[in-house]
């Protein structure tokens, strides 16, 4: 973990501004998706996926919760977490408060009561595409990229391979209730631009 920080601190600010508060609920890209017709033509439907090149600071944070994941190790990934925290001097939102245990907290909401299913549905989110969401005026610097792309894409408009993908995250009945129009209920993982771990929590 020796990347150098290159964003500003009000920008960092801002994206984390707005993961926290536009990305949970109606995100900015689901806005304006929402507001397209249903019916779009191929083209326009391959981009609510970005399937572009990541940033490299992105590439090196999202290998990082990886390895955690591939070795089930709990302590790995909050050793991420707690990096970007010390850089970016914010912490990253697990849904737990600031100064909560990380690790306690994902066994609490692992059934298994060990963490190991967050980390199998970190993978299975990391494995989609992440949507992009671009915020300010610098789209080289304020980008940020939320995994499942599904998260911010309306779900009522979902085409049958964006539906079968869904299915790979959730239960059939959650994810009837997602094609019906209702607001993204599972889990999200969001790193910023410059490879700030900025979420990674449900939102319901």
């Amino acid at each position: 973990m020796r990347r150098p920080c290159w964003i500003g601190t009000l920008a960092s600010a801002l994206l984390v501004a707005v993961v926290l508060g536009d990305v949970h609920g109606d995100g900015l890209s689901s806005r304006a998706l929402a507001a397209e017709p249903a019916v779009q033509d191929r083209a326009a439907i391959k981009e609510r996926a970005f399937h572009g090149e990541l940033p490299e600071s992105v590439i090196e944070m999202r290998e990082d919760i990886l390895a955690a994941i591939h070795a089930g190790a709990l302590a790995d990934l909050d050793k991420a977490a707690r990096w970007s925290e010390a850089r970016s001097g914010r912490p990253v939102d697990f849904g737990a408060g600031p100064d909560a245990d990380h690790v306690g907290h994902w066994k609490r909401l692992s059934r298994d009561g060990a963490g190991l299913e967050v980390l199998a549905i970190a993978a299975n989110l990391l494995a989609l595409p992440p949507a992009r969401l671009a915020i300010g005026k610098d789209p080289e610097n304020t980008f940020v990229y939320v995994w499942p792309y599904l998260a911010e894409v309306p779900g009522n408009t979902l085409t049958s391979t964006e539906t079968v993908d869904l299915l790979r995250l959730v239960p059939a009945e959650t994810a009837e209730a997602i094609r019906k129009g209702g607001k993204w209920p599972w889990w999200r993982i969001a790193i910023g631009a410059d490879g700030t771990w900025l979420a990674f929590r449900r939102y319901e």
